[in-house]
């Protein structure tokens, strides 16, 4: 059975029956022989029933809000943006998988060549709890599109979001098998990549699933693409002069919002703040971005996530709350100050205060691994000059295991298209906060996983990318 409390009141809610290893079996058959008629579906056709499945999400959007809401605590507000962004990815990709998938003609010596790109087969996408809609669509609309057949072996804590999205699909007019979902403990993932009807993984998760998941996939020889965690810089550059304070308090309100996002539960979400210190009043400018943090983590409202004006819900699960503070813990005990919260809520429900720390950066867990909650940690560098001190920023930036996003915050827009280029992360964003855009792609470099997800690059992961040549 899989096992499930509602993380905003600690209630526990229905179990949901596992499948056997018989019904597995049939659902993975079923799957292998709907490839074999899915495959050559005009793509026109699949774009119909894709644009279908967006309009059926968005019909959906209250229901699905509420479960998101229930199993896993996102409020609802946020749901519903969730939702309109998974109807979106589908629109996009029935839009524009017919040009991303084209033949595309190269002059050699024949008389004529080219490179196709015919699909693989069966793809496992296992996802995680913090996005249960977000997280599947953004494979699943490119993948199916492309030809592929999808199974969904999504995270033991939201069940009830699998089935959602298996019934979406279905209602849809999608054939039955293209896409289908599991419900199956994470014990049993390897015996899921193993199987013979399974043509390739792709996994959003922690490192150590990845390196798991890498290892099995290795050993059958099935293509990978990892999405693994993160611990994202944001680096904020004061312009010297009169207008630093006002700049820092307006970037310190996006950091809140960036550090907080479902809850600080996401991969994405900033969670190391680098503040470069230059010019007159360098060590007031640290103090002024860590008052105007402080008091914008303060502002947020948390609460019931079926209260349209919650900003900030439960943390997903009890031992995410734990894990959560006791890096918290250590990270005081390693020298770090806390400067707001640090603490569990008093009240049902696994809320946790939205917290920053500062200082002790080098020893602190905070600052070193990957916080999955609304805990931020706040440092200051000073490398000299204005832009040495910007370089410096970066460098520190890179000194973490992760790799996968990283914002830049300043007035001098060509300089930081410059720092750009020296940071280690799949994608680099200029005055904004990080997201996942379907026309781009997504995905991460270092411990933070390999391959990419959205746009061309991300269709083209799940494809046979296939040389004809005709003499």
């Amino acid at each position: 059975m899989l096992h499930r409390i509602n993380p905003a009141t600690e209630a526990p809610l229905e179990p949901v029956a596992e499948h056997s290893d018989e019904e597995v079996g049939a659902i993975l058959r079923r799957a292998a022989d709907a490839f074999a008629g899915w495959r050559r579906v005009p793509i026109g056709e699949r774009a119909g029933m894709m644009k279908r499945a967006g309009a059926v999400l968005r019909e959906r959007s209250a229901e699905l809000c509420a479960v998101m809401a229930r199993e896993m605590g996102k409020p609802v507000t946020a749901g519903g943006q969730e939702v309109e962004k998974c109807a979106g990815a589908c629109d996009f990709f029935a839009d524009h998988a017919a040009e991303m998938l084209a033949n595309e003609t190269i002059a050699t010596d024949a008389a004529r060549s080219y490179v196709r790109y015919d699909p693989l087969g069966a793809v496992l996408a296992i996802m995680p709890w913090n996005f249960p809609l977000w997280q599947v669509f953004r494979f699943a609309a490119p993948a199916l599109m492309a030809g592929n057949v999808g199974v969904l072996k999504h995270a033991p804590n939201v069940p009830e979001c699998a089935r959602a999205i298996e019934d979406v699909f279905a209602a849809a007019g999608f054939p039955p098998g293209v896409f289908s979902a599991v419900l199956v403990g994470n014990e049993r993932a390897a015996a899921l990549i193993r199987h013979e009807a399974i043509r390739a993984v792709t996994l959003t998760g922690s490192e150590r699933a990845g390196m798991a998941v890498a290892s099995e996939a290795g050993r059958a020889l099935k293509k990978t693409v990892l999405e693994l965690g993160g611990s994202d810089p944001f680096i904020v550059i004061p312009p010297e002069g009169a207008g630093a304070d006002g700049f820092i308090r307006r970037v310190a309100k996006q950091a809140a919002a960036a550090r907080c996002i479902n809850a600080g539960q996401s991969c994405i979400a900033a969670k190391r703040f680098i503040v470069s210190l230059s010019g007159d009043g360098k060590r007031r400018k640290l103090e002024v971005f860590e008052q105007a943090m402080v008091e914008a983590m303060n502002a947020l409202r948390v609460g019931d996530p079926m209260d349209p004006g919650t900003e900030v819900g439960p943390l997903a699960r009890l031992d995410l709350l734990e894990n959560l503070h006791g890096q918290v813990e250590r990270s005081i005990t390693a020298g770090a100050r806390v400067l707001t919260g640090g603490r569990r809520l008093p009240q049902p429900g696994y809320f946790y205060a939205p917290t920053v720390l500062s200082g002790a950066l080098d020893t602190t867990p905070a600052w070193r691994e990957e916080t999955f909650g609304p805990v931020a940690a706040v440092a200051g560098v000073d490398g000299g000059s204005y832009e040495d001190s910007a370089w410096a920023a970066v460098a520190l930036a890179n000194m973490n295991p992760f790799g996968l996003g990283a914002s830049i915050w300043t007035e001098d827009v060509a300089l930081a298209e410059r720092l750009a280029g020296e940071i280690d992360a799949g994608c680099v964003f200029v005055n904004g906060v990080v997201k996942s855009d379907v026309r781009l792609p997504f995905g991460g470099v270092k411990n933070s996983g390999y391959g990419r997800e959205l746009s061309t690059a991300g269709i083209r992961e799940f494809v046979n990318v296939k040389t004809v040549w005709v003499g």
